[in-house]
């Protein structure tokens, strides 16, 4: 399954119910299941991003779907990068 990276910020919103966090991460989790996605990590940060989410979705459909849903309840922004693995990079590269 493809994986992406999630790279997170929390907004106003989210930053003020800081405290809610890891609650927030478990409701995050379903989300995602529920959309066929998983997430693999969840990472809280330092320095320009908040959060790093590390997650498995069938597709880049999926996977925006899922970043929209966040977005709309509004305690983080996103930023998804597709993710590939050495084997799916050499694949991409023999193919040149």
């Amino acid at each position: 399954m493809p994986r992406y990276v999630m790279l997170l910020n929390w907004t106003d919103q989210g930053i003020r119910a800081v405290k809610d966090t890891v609650k927030r991460s478990a409701a995050a989790r379903q989300t995602f299941e529920k959309a066929g996605a998983r997430i693999t990590d969840f990472y809280w940060t330092t320095g320009s991003h908040d959060l790093v989410l590390i997650a498995e979705a069938p597709s880049d459909e999926v996977i925006s779907r899922v970043g929209l849903q966040l977005g709309m309840i509004g305690n983080v922004r996103s930023t998804t990068m597709r993710a590939y693995d050495e084997k799916e990079m050499e694949k991409i590269v023999k193919s040149l």
